[in-house]
C-alpha cells in the first residue's frame, strides 16, 4: 500500500529530520511532499516532491514563508499512488490536503506550533505581527488538525498540548534514537579524526556538557552559569547565531568554558563519553540529545519541565532539577556527577529506531 510522507521543509541537520528519515526507512516505497529541500543529498533513493514555495526566495526567510504555506498545504499536486499521507508536522503540515482527492491523514506532531499556540517557549511568538494573527491561525490550526485519521504525539507532554491546542487524543510514539549506533562503540575517539581528537585532549578531565543548536530557547547560557556554580569547566557543543551572546557570557565565567563548533557525530559521542554530566535546560518537545547523552553513559540533568522528563528514571540515569536556576542546575550536576553506573542499554532500550519502525508502521495501518 503506497503511502506520501510529508514533511515541512528539509533542512541540513535537525532532530525532525532525523525522524523522516526513519519514516522513509519504515515506509521505502514512499514518495516524500515537502514545501522545500534544503539537503537534496538526503533522501536520493526517492522522490523528494517540492511545492512552488522551493522556486522562491521565501524558502530562506521563514517568517516571510509563513503566511503563504496554509494555502499552499491546502493544494497539493496529486500523487497518484498514495494512498495514505504520513504527516510530519511541527508548523502546519497537518493542514495538507491532495488537489483532487481525499486520502487518510496520519499525523505525527512534533508540536502544536509554538509560537501561535505557546508564545511563551518560542520568542518568534513574541512579535507583535505574530500576536495579531495568532488568534485567526489557533482557529484554523484546530479545525484543520480534525482532518487527521489519527495523530500521534512525539511525547506525553506534546500529546497534552495536542489535546489543550487541537482538542484532539493522540498516541504516543516517542522518536527514534541512534542508539544502537552510540551503544556499538565502547569507546568514540577510536572514531573520530586527528584534529578531533586534538580537541579532546585539550579537554580538561572533567567538564559539564551542553549541545543543541545556539538559540536562546535552548538556554545554554545556564549550563555555563551552572557550571561555574558546581565548579567545574563546560563544554559547549554545536553551532547557530546564539554563539556570540555565548561566548562573551563564558568569557565572565569562573571556569574555563570551552566551544566545539559544528562537531561531527563521532565527536559529539566522545565528547559525551568524556563527560561528567550533560545538562539539558530547555523545555523540549522530547529530546533526542539527553538519550544520546545516555547511550554514551553519560548521565543528563534537566529542569523540571519538558518532554525530556520523559526520556530518563529520575536518580537512575538522570536528574530532575527543582528549577533551571542555576544553583538548582549546580546541585543537580553534584548530585548526577555520582550516577555514572548506570547500564546504558537498559536506560536507552525504549528508543531505538527499530522500536520507532514497529511503531509507526502499526499506526498507520491501524489508525490508531
Amino acid at each position: 500500500m503506497a503511502g506520501l510522507l510529508v514533511h515541512e521543509w528539509i533542512e541540513t541537520s535537525g532532530g525532525a529530520e532525523h525522524v523522516l528519515e526513519a519514516m522513509a526507512r519504515a515506509f521505502p516505497d514512499a514518495d516524500i511532499q515537502c514545501l522545500w529541500n534544503d539537503a537534496p543529498q538526503r533522501f536520493t533513493d526517492r522522490r523528494v516532491r517540492e511545492t512552488w514555495l522551493a522556486r522562491t526566495p521565501l524558502r530562506r526567510h521563514k517568517a516571510l514563508a509563513l503566511p503563504f504555506t496554509v494555502p499552499t498545504w491546502r493544494s497539493l499536486r496529486d500523487a497518484d499512488d498514495a494512498e495514505w499521507m504520513l504527516i510530519s508536522s511541527h508548523l502546519f503540515a497537518h493542514h495538507a490536503r491532495l488537489r483532487r482527492r481525499d486520502v487518510p491523514k496520519y499525523v505525527y506532531a512534533h508540536t502544536p506550533a509554538r509560537y501561535i499556540w505557546d508564545p511563551e517557549l518560542d520568542e518568534r511568538g513574541s512579535s507583535a505581527a505574530v500576536r495579531a494573527v495568532a488568534p485567526a491561525f489557533r482557529r484554523v490550526d484546530r479545525a484543520r488538525a480534525q482532518e487527521a485519521t489519527a495523530i500521534a504525539a512525539n511525547s506525553g507532554f506534546v500529546r497534552d498540548r495536542i489535546r489543550r491546542a487541537w482538542d484532539r487524543d493522540a498516541t504516543v510514539i516517542h522518536p527514534p534514537v541512534a542508539v544502537d549506533r552510540i551503544l556499538s562503540k565502547a569507546d568514540w575517539r577510536d572514531a573520530v579524526t586527528d584534529d578531533e581528537r586534538r580537541v579532546l585532549n585539550d579537554l580538561p578531565d572533567e567538564y559539564v556538557l551542553g549541545a543543541s543548536r545556539f538559540i536562546p530557547y535552548k538556554r545554554l547560557d545556564l549550563v555555563i552559569l551552572a557550571a561555574e556554580r558546581a565548579g567545574l569547566p563546560a563544554v559547549i557543543a554545536g553551532s547557530g547565531p546564539d554563539e556570540d551572546r555565548l561566548r562573551a557570557l563564558a568569557s565572565e565565567a569562573g571556569v574555563p568554558v570551552t566551544f566545539v563548533i559544528f562537531p561531527s557525530d563521532a565527536l559529539m559521542y566522545a565528547l559525551m563519553q568524556r563527560a561528567s554530566a550533560f545538562v539539558f535546560p530547555a523545555v523540549e518537545d522530547f529530546g533526542i540529545v539527553p538519550v544520546e547523552a545516555q547511550a554514551a553513559g553519560t548521565p543528563v540533568v534537566t529542569g523540571p519541565v519538558g518532554g525530556q522528563l520523559e526520556t530518563f528514571e529520575d536518580g537512575v540515569s538522570g536528574v530532575v532539577a527543582s528549577s533551571t536556576e542555576p544553583v538548582d542546575l549546580a546541585s543537580a550536576i553534584t548530585t548526577a556527577v555520582a550516577l555514572r553506573a548506570f547500564d546504558p542499554a537498559a536506560a536507552t532500550a525504549g528508543f531505538s529506531e527499530q522500536v520507532f519502525a514497529t511503531k509507526i508502521r502499526d499506526f498507520v495501518r491501524s489508525g490508531s
